[in-house]
């Protein structure tokens, strides 16, 4: 059987991207004075990241100024807003993006791509935040044979964890719609519409969908968090170019330093956290989320510093068993230095450097 190659993987947005975000400047080139170091004046760090609930941190860390404070007047920031994995990698590939929130399978697609030299994970974001939803007949795994339930995009985060999960339930997919369950990619605002219609059973999906669909009429099958030991796996990442990390490793731990104080703002304040989410989307989307599913949606995340490392390998070990994707070397791919040194300051626990 072939197998789809590596670049396929990446997650439409891993998560869910609430409405049509601003891509923003993604022209700039790799040797951009300010962003590569090369100017005078103050370092300019372009950061990425999606408007949704699942890059809380880094939504809050603009919006509330978090990330200008940490980053301090020699520094000026620079957020872009994505709508999808893929393009957010390409932009630091193209040097157009310093850094930027993300996903496991684009963090790992960008790793493999570059053999493992153009990027560097230095913080995780959040945890958890999936689910299956279904109709309410389905009661358990083997109901879903001869059913079509969606998924994001073939081969992305989400579709791999229903297709293992399947797989270890003992009932088969295959990547053309085939098998015992039926999985039918589509994006997420679609899988609304089809779930509302009866087009298909049910969804593998991230919240605020998880949420949406459960006020459509659906219930939760499997929350993915019961599969993961302590119910922890990694939603979304802060990735590095490796060329910014060696060229400013001070604006780096600058920038680590913002994300902790971002989360530890989401997780003590989570209220102003929500409303900040909730303004900062109607500012880029022109129409802000509903703040009752950003509360709805909010218990089923975990903001978390830890980028839970075994997971991202556990998703990618499921991929492969899936016929997905071949192995890939993820040895190099974390440097915490910069992390544990914000949570030694800040008087948290570290985290073990894989």
């Amino acid at each position: 059987m072939r197998r789809l190659p590596l670049r396929r993987l990446v997650t439409l947005a891993t998560l869910a991207v609430v409405g049509a975000a601003t891509l923003g400047s993604t022209a700039a080139c790799g040797d951009d004075s300010e962003g590569a170091g090369g100017g005078s004046g103050p370092v300019t760090l372009r950061l990425g990241y999606f408007p949704n609930i699942t890059h809380a941190p880094a939504v809050v860390g603009v919006e509330k100024g978090i990330f200008a404070e940490k980053l301090g007047s020699d520094v000026k920031l620079d957020p872009k807003t994505f709508n999808a994995g893929p393009a957010a990698i390409e932009a630091v590939f193209s040097g157009a993006l310093d850094a930027t929130y993300i996903g496991p399978n684009p963090t790992v697609n960008a790793f493999s791509k570059s053999k493992g030299e153009a990027v560097r994970v230095v913080s995780g974001a959040a945890s958890g935040g999936v689910a299956l939803v279904v109709k309410p007949g389905i009661s358990g795994a083997q109901d879903l044979k001869g059913k079509k339930i969606a998924t994001p995009q073939l081969g992305n985060t989400q579709d791999v964890a229903i297709r293992y999960w399947l797989k270890q339930q003992g009932l088969t997919t295959t990547k053309e719609g085939g098998g015992d369950v039926k999985i039918v990619p589509q994006e997420n605002a679609q899988t609304v519409e089809t779930f509302n219609s009866g087009t298909i059973d049910g969804a593998w999906v991230p919240e605020p969908f998880v949420s949406r669909l459960v006020n459509a009429g659906g219930k939760v099958l499997v929350d993915e968090r019961d599969l993961w030991p302590d119910k922890k796996f990694v939603i979304t990442n802060l990735l590095v170019s490796t060329k910014f990390l060696k060229a400013h490793p001070d604006v780096v731990q600058k920038l680590v330093d913002g994300q902790v104080a971002a989360n530890e703002f989401v997780n003590t304040k989570p209220d102003e956290a929500q409303q900040a989410i909730s303004d900062a989307i109607g500012k880029i989307t022109g129409k802000p989320l509903d703040l009752k599913l950003i509360k709805q949606a909010w218990p089923t995340l975990e903001f978390t510093n830890d980028p839970i490392a075994t997971s991202l390998k556990a998703g990618l070990d499921h991929a492969v068993d899936v016929g997905l994707t071949e192995p890939v070397d993820l040895k190099g791919l974390y440097d915490l230095t910069y992390l544990n040194k914000a949570l030694k300051a800040a008087g948290k626990p570290e985290v073990v450097q894989p």
